[in-house]
């Protein structure tokens, strides 16, 4: 254990959406209210978003334009019955009662949706957008601060002058890049299952529950050990390597065609998780080895798994194929236990990283793939995997690290 050098904020800024709330899943069930058809476009204009094709303020007015007409009461329903992330009750209270004061920035939201929120915590400020209402209902438009390039930062800046605060008084806790106009040198930046380039600027990357961002807020708070879950976690991640050892003898294609029955069990088992169904097997392994945060909304990190396997699988020949997956089944694996067991400080650039993790990783990933090739390519596949899983890359890296381990061994072989 360790504890925390950080210093307690006087004022604490919440992103809402994957930070309190599940991330995209309120327009989701809004989307499933509307029909098929408005769900894609929702749907299809998020993703846009997410890869950088689209800008925020573009994506959220064709999002809301698809919900023209969509009633508040509608807004209210749904908001009231998602599920809040893991630890979030737990947090504000602590933040009340040592003191310090907080505040909800949402570029994603409604503002009216924001101040429920922001009053059933007892936060004091709370800024949404600003959306057209016409009667009851949604005329589509919307308008506002947040959605503004460094739109949060000035909304930030007109609370710190009204509390009469400094900026390093502040901390600030978000998820992706619509909060970096706030990740700005001086304040305390706190990641919470962070993108790639939330990653690159935080002080302090927190992943699980939410109540793990007060081993950054209070000193004192002590670094959490490795649970039961995450030890199931990574050993259900650990296994993939038998998926290199049964290609061997069943033959690449069979294993891909299981692979992919598996995906499709996965994702129907998923769907029905979130609708309060239980799928046999499937849901119950997902239940007791994904995070809390990660069961408030779709399940994504088994499937890039499972593709960053196939993919590599069906791409690569023999062995680099085999070695690929074999490095990144146990590197991977071993770096998050051996650096949940022994934590030290984080890497700089990645903050989520330590050295212990990295070079166990590294050291079990050449392990791993001396089965399959010679030590030397299994070193230079070891390396490979060890940088791409450092780096805050854009693509998840559960996808990158097989697959730009094949590519290099197979270009040395």
């Amino acid at each position: 254990m360790t504890e925390s050098t950080a210093t307690k904020p006087k004022l604490v800024i919440f992103d809402v959406e994957g930070v309190i709330i599940p991330k995209n899943r309120l327009y989701f069930e809004i989307g499933r209210t509307l029909g098929f058809v408005a769900l894609l476009k929702i749907l299809f204009f998020g993703f846009l978003y997410q890869v950088g094709i689209l800008p925020l303020k573009r994506a959220l007015v064709k999002i809301f334009h698809t919900m023209a007409g969509v009633k508040i009461t509608v807004f209210d329903k749904i908001l009231t019955q998602l599920p809040l992330m893991p630890g979030t009750k737990e947090v504000f209270a602590f933040l009340k009662a040592q003191g310090s004061k907080t505040a909800l920035i949402s570029s994603g939201l409604p503002t009216f949706l924001v101040q429920k929120l922001a009053l059933s915590f007892g936060a004091e400020y709370a800024f949404g957008i600003e959306v057209g209402i016409n009667g009851d209902a949604l005329t589509g438009e919307i308008w506002g601060d947040p959605i503004e390039r460094k739109g949060k930062l000035l909304i930030l800046k007109k609370i710190v002058e009204l509390e009469g605060l400094k900026l390093n008084e502040c901390a600030v806790i978000g998820d992706d890049r619509n909060n970096v106009s706030l990740f700005f040198d001086g304040i305390q930046k706190i990641g919470y299952h962070p993108d790639f380039v939330i990653r690159a600027k935080a002080d302090f990357v927190i992943n699980g529950s939410l109540s793990n961002v007060l081993i950054a807020l209070n000193p004192k708070a002590k670094v959490p050990s490795l649970s039961a879950r995450n030890l199931l976690r990574e050993f259900i991640h650990a296994s993939a390597f038998l998926i290199a050892v049964f290609a061997l003898f069943l033959g690449q294609f069979l294993v891909a065609l299981i692979i992919c029955s598996l995906i499709a069990i996965y994702i129907v088992s998923e769907f029905e998780r979130l609708r309060g169904k239980n799928f046999p097997v499937i849901s119950q392994i997902t239940r007791n080895a994904a995070s809390q945060s990660e069961l408030c909304d779709f399940t994504l990190a088994p499937l890039y798994f499972a593709f960053g396997i196939l993919f590599t699988l069906l791409i690569f020949p023999y062995p680099a194929n085999s070695a690929a997956i074999a490095i990144f089944a146990l590197g991977d694996s071993s770096a998050s236990i051996i650096g949940g067991f022994l934590p030290k400080k984080p890497l700089p650039l990645n903050r989520g990283k330590t050295l212990t993790g990295t070079l166990g990783g590294f050291f079990f990933g050449f392990l791993a793939g001396s089965v399959f090739v010679s030590p030397w390519l299994a070193l230079i596949g070891a390396a490979t995997a060890t940088i791409i899983e450092y780096l805050p890359l854009p693509v998840n890296d559960n996808l990158l690290m097989p697959i730009c381990t094949g590519f290099v061994l197979t270009f040395l072989i």
